[in-house]
């Protein structure tokens, strides 16, 4: 292949891996159809393999790409339609699209579009999916892994959605201001879904993921600043980042994983430290608590170890507690069996542990099976913690992440 066609290629898997959520978002704001969106745009980007490495890459790839996706579904609509219905169709996808996806009061087109997919008419259990999917880009397989489900069932249940959006004629369109309330809690979702999936990859290897944590670290800072008095907004924040704080400590100069408990508190962002307390203090005034804003308390005791070089375990049960009651979340009552251990023993906590074993969510979580492989071994089960690694290393993507397991694993006496 030429040096061109390497240059057109390079830029469309680029575009493919920042905008493609954000484009399907664009052409369906108005068509109200996702799916037909989504070929649109697939068929746009292999017209962009076929010319651009002989034509060269067009100075705004990304406009390139929506008005070639755009023709297609004018095309499309040609085909289905005839007479008045087409015609108001055709005028339809005629229109600026970029100007309607920005919503009065409302500063980036993607936090736009994220209220936009929080629809009431929707399935409210859909939603975060779907924005996850149509504006942010992430797979079926990611998008599941961010909600303890099987890609299958995702994948059906986004199919659904958006068959429900094009038969229904829901608006895919930027709600009022009057609105936006009643669908923070959803876009909060899946704000905090893409950061987790971005920060899983610490380093920045996976393309897919590269820079995902940082785009919604940014759209968490604008909801905040849009809903001011909104609690929850600014407890997200404050949790993402006292997470983002540590990222730097979460490899060390070789590129392994490196858990929380051993981490180098020196390493730790300090001034987005700051940023996270004093952000999560202004939540505390306003009056309401919620998940978010106790998940970041959570991760505000892991400061005190950096000041007083101990862990402050009786407050995180305290705080694991209030979230249980309030969220039902087998992976809070983990997290708290986790913190349990550190007062009570391995064995106190695997004994709440097996209450948990017959959720079908966690089957598949491998923070569950390296937890129990932990505890397992510091309780001296060996030959069972043994297995319960081998099933976490299994279930793990992170190639760092695996080789900390499989020395965990290899260090287990015979």
């Amino acid at each position: 292949m030429t040096s061109q066609g390497n240059a057109a290629r390079d830029t469309a898997e680029m575009v493919a891996r920042d905008s493609y959520g954000r484009l399907v978002a664009l052409l369906a704001v108005r068509t109200r159809d996702v799916a037909a969106a989504e070929d649109a745009l697939a068929d746009a980007f292999a017209a962009a393999l076929a010319d651009w490495p002989a034509n060269g890459v067009p100075a705004k790839p990304e406009a390139w790409l929506v008005t070639v996706a755009r023709r297609r579904l004018i095309d499309a609509a040609r085909r289905r339609q005839t007479g008045d219905a087409a015609e108001g169709t055709l005028r339809l996808l005629a229109e600026e699209v970029d100007a309607a996806a920005a919503g009065p009061g409302i500063p980036d087109r993607r936090l736009a579009l994220l209220f936009a997919c929080a629809h009431p008419a929707l399935d409210p259990a859909i939603r975060a999916p779907l924005m996850l999917q149509v504006v942010l880009g992430l797979d079926a397989k990611r998008i599941a892994s961010a909600f303890l489900m099987s890609p299958a069932a995702i994948g059906k249940r986004l199919g659904r959605a958006k068959a429900r959006i094009r038969e229904a004629g829901i608006p895919f369109a930027v709600p009022d201001r009057a609105e936006l309330p009643g669908r923070l809690d959803t876009v909060l979702d899946a704000v905090y879904a893409a950061f987790g999936d971005g920060w899983g990859d610490p380093a920045g290897t996976d393309a897919a993921r590269r820079g995902l944590s940082a785009e919604a670290l940014y759209l968490a800072r604008l909801a905040a600043a849009l809903m001011p008095d909104e609690p929850e907004a600014l407890g997200l924040l404050a949790l993402m980042l006292h997470a983002e704080a540590r990222r730097g400590a979460r490899r060390n100069g070789e590129g392994d994983y490196v858990p929380l408990a051993d981490q180098e508190t020196d390493l730790w962002d300090a001034a987005m430290i700051a940023e996270a307390e004093a952000v999560l203090r202004r939540a505390s005034t306003r009056g309401a608590i919620g998940r978010y804003q106790l998940e970041a308390a959570v991760q505000s005791t892991h400061v005190e170890r950096r000041l007083t070089g101990r862990a402050n375990w009786v407050a995180v049960i305290q705080l694991y507690d209030a979230l249980q009651a309030l969220t039902g979340s087998p992976v809070v009552a983990l997290n708290r069996l986790l913190a349990v251990a550190e007062i009570d023993g391995a064995e106190a906590a695997l004994g709440e542990m097996d209450t948990l074993a017959g959720d079908r969510r966690l089957v598949d979580y491998q923070p569950y099976w390296a937890a129990r492989a932990e505890l397992l071994a510091r309780a001296g089960a060996h030959g069972e913690s043994r297995r319960a690694y081998a099933m976490a290393i299994g279930l793990e993507q992170d190639p760092a992440v695996r080789r900390f397991l499989l020395r965990r694993q290899a260090g287990l006496p015979e």
